[in-house]
């Protein structure tokens, strides 16, 4: 049974800092691509960041660029986001997502694993 439980969400006053983890079990992570998507209410769920488990390629959207670092431990079956400088367009449920495909998709369909999210809220 596979299973993504993610971790680390919380309440943050903005310029703050979160690190979110994503622990999987049941697939053989090193031979998935992460991706870490994010969703408000009414709204639908969009990519943030992906990680490839060919080439260790990181892709990011451009509103988190040079804010957010995604990063994985293959040994510990874990993906991260390192969140820093953090706003309020940030708040969110944020999902875990895994692929066995090879490159990065930035779209939920291409995505056959998710994990139940965890609610980042980013005060002003």
């Amino acid at each position: 049974q596979v299973q993504l439980v993610e971790s680390g969400g919380g309440l943050v006053q903005a310029g703050g800092s979160l690190t979110l983890s994503c622990e999987a079990s049941g697939i053989s992570f090193r031979r998935y691509t992460m991706a870490w998507f994010r969703q408000t209410p009414g709204k639908e769920r969009e990519f943030v960041a992906g990680f490839t488990w060919t080439s260790n390629n990181t892709n990011y959207v451009d509103s988190v660029k040079g804010r957010f670092t995604i990063s994985r431990d293959n040994a510990k079956s874990t993906l991260y986001l390192q969140m820093n400088s953090l706003k309020t367009g940030d708040t969110a449920v944020y999902y875990c997502a895994a692929t066995p495909y090879t490159g990065i998709i930035t779209t939920t369909p291409g995505y056959g694993y998710w994990g139940q999210g965890t609610q980042v809220t980013v005060s002003s």
